[in-house]
């Protein structure tokens, strides 16, 4: 079973005030992101705010991002639903369109049980032959993985990894001790992507990787080649874009950030705010401070 590691940019949704998916923002990202040197790309994952998107969608997106990679590097999709049935179907449906990958999310309106929880990423990994990387974030879902069910997943073949943003650097330990290396652990934004890796992790999943792609890939490459002294001033370095990613909502804040770089991927669906005339300045002093350019005319 192919195993992921390195960075893995959370991609934004580039969606038309009609609706439409902007495909050439998108391919143009894409381009540009595996230009940076980035390890593999994931779409629809938080900051491609699948919980607004509809299917037809949701399924554009990831086509659009499958044909424009052309295997350069492999694309994990995200799959998120509220029943079993829905996530095993759009499984099957990224699979058929050439991803490498699922993430898999949960999205509950009513608490669900530990069983249930089990159960629900179990049947994502057995919908398709294709590896599935967990994700878990208890800030904000309502029927979150727990260490007993973490656990209990390991043991399938097909589930390969974890990304946990929980921010909680004890509960990673606690995952990397319970899953004795059946399964690799991705860090988030949330975390200090540096001291996940210095504790075990393989690399990280996140959305600032979409504005700072270069710099995120010389942080992955210090860190596993154990140059701790180099990194560490790097990520603190860094640290301040997650800081305004944390203050601002995360999808108008990379939108906003990606348009300041010249791609015109739109504003976050409503009923999302964009990023306020002050956050797009503060957002722009601080890209500017880490060396990227305002540009235009990526689509």
């Amino acid at each position: 079973m192919r195993k992921f590691a390195g960075v893995f940019p959370y991609l934004v949704s580039p969606i038309g005030t009609d609706g439409a998916v902007l495909e050439a923002p998108l391919r143009a990202l894409v381009e540009h992101l595996i230009a940076s040197g980035v390890h593999g790309l994931t779409p629809l994952g938080s900051t491609g705010e699948f919980a607004y998107l509809n299917a037809l969608q949701r399924r554009e997106i990831v086509r659009i991002v499958v044909e424009q990679t052309g295997g350069r590097v492999p694309v994990i999709a995200g799959v998120a639903a509220t029943t079993t049935a829905d996530a095993m179907a759009q499984a099957r449906d990224y699979a058929g369109l050439g991803v490498d990958g699922i993430l898999a999310l949960m999205e509950a309106y009513f608490p669900i049980a530990e069983a249930g929880v089990v159960a629900y990423f179990t049947a994502i990994a057995d919908a398709t032959d294709l590896p599935v990387v967990l994700y878990t974030n208890p800030n904000f879902q309502r029927s979150d993985l727990s260490l007993g069910a973490i656990e209990k997943l390991s043991h399938h073949p097909r589930i390969t990894a974890i990304k946990d943003a929980s921010t909680n650097t004890g509960r990673l330990l606690s995952i990397l001790n319970r899953v004795e290396g059946r399964m690799d652990v991705f860090s988030a934004s949330a975390h200090i992507p540096a001291a996940v890796m210095l504790i075990g992790g393989v690399g990280w999943m996140a959305g600032p990787a979409c504005v700072i792609p270069r710099q995120s890939v010389r942080l992955f490459e210090l860190c596993r080649a154990g140059d701790w002294a180099a990194a560490l001033p790097l990520q603190r370095q860094l640290w301040r874009i997650n800081e305004l990613f944390a203050q601002y909502a995360l999808a108008a804040c990379i939108k906003g950030a990606l348009q300041w770089q010249g791609f015109a991927v739109g504003d976050p669906l409503p009923p999302q705010a964009p990023l306020s005339a002050e956050g797009r300045a503060v957002v722009a002093e601080a890209l500017a401070a880490l060396g990227e350019p305002q540009a235009n005319g990526h689509g």
